[in-house]
């Protein structure tokens, strides 16, 4: 489960190519396009400029470079030509890149024209879980005080967390041990060491947790049909805490 720190230089390499691809989406208008004309620009981006492989496509049967996810969409959203990005919507994208065998994988919830006022809450709680179960990373530190740290903050705010979807170890595959829960006590589970590297992406709801998987065997929903935002990134423990190795150029621990 740990990495060396030749390994892990290769995973931030991986990772930085990541956030740029987020940079990128982040200067393209999305309203209006079809889930597949974003899956379509990503994929194109990827292998072309970047150099880089596309590691959702092919995996698990997946025929796409990215998970599209609008509002009541917990995640696993197929792209698709009619899957029109409207005003007023979330849309989470869900991307992964390998470079040079080492997968990174990151997501980011968009906010589309003009988004009600419950609806920017919601995303905004959501990034900050996130934030907040990274910022408990350490050597020391168990996974249960990662969930229970993310886990409390969406419920301070009314918001309840996926129970059924989690993170994960990544590295050489896209899946690895451990599964890094979104919820838990604090002091339980596997204890974190130096050198693990793993994937924290925290599903909010702004109803209930509970979900459904549509008929297309992908695309999970909020089975009381209400919004759910997500962000994720991949983190390594350090010597004395945590590297976020999808960190984005307007972001900072």
């Amino acid at each position: 489960m740990t990495k060396t720190p030749d390994e892990i230089a290769l995973m931030a390499e991986s990772g930085r190519l990541l956030a740029s691809v987020f940079t990128y989406l982040d200067g393209l208008s999305l309203l209006g396009m079809s889930t597949l004309q974003v899956n379509d620009l990503v994929d194109n981006y990827i292998v072309d400029e970047l150099k880089a492989r596309p590691a959702s496509k092919g995996q698990y049967g997946f025929a796409y470079v990215l998970n599209s996810s609008r509002n009541e969409v917990v995640c696993h959203g197929v792209p698709s030509t009619r899957d029109i990005i409207q005003g007023g919507d979330l849309v989470n994208l869900d991307i992964t890149l390998e470079k040079n065998g080492f997968i990174a994988d990151s997501s980011k919830t968009y906010l589309v024209g003009d988004v009600s006022a419950e609806a920017r809450q919601l995303a905004k709680v959501a990034y900050e879980a996130m934030w907040k179960g990274i910022q408990v990373v350490r050597p020391g530190a168990r996974l249960g005080d990662i969930g229970h740290a993310i886990q409390s903050h969406a419920r301070a705010h009314g918001y309840s967390v996926v129970r059924e979807y989690c993170g994960h170890g990544i590295g050489r595959e896209m899946h690895e041990p451990p599964e890094v829960l979104h919820w838990g006590k604090p002091h339980t589970g596997l204890t974190l060491r130096e050198g693990m590297t793993f994937t924290i992406e925290p599903m909010i709801n702004q109803g209930q947790p509970g979900t459904r998987t549509l008929s297309d065997g992908w695309t999970v929903v909020t089975r009381d049909g209400l919004l759910s935002a997500q962000f994720e990134h991949t983190v390594a423990v350090t010597a004395d805490g945590v590297r976020v190795l999808t960190l984005r150029p307007d972001e900072r621990l």
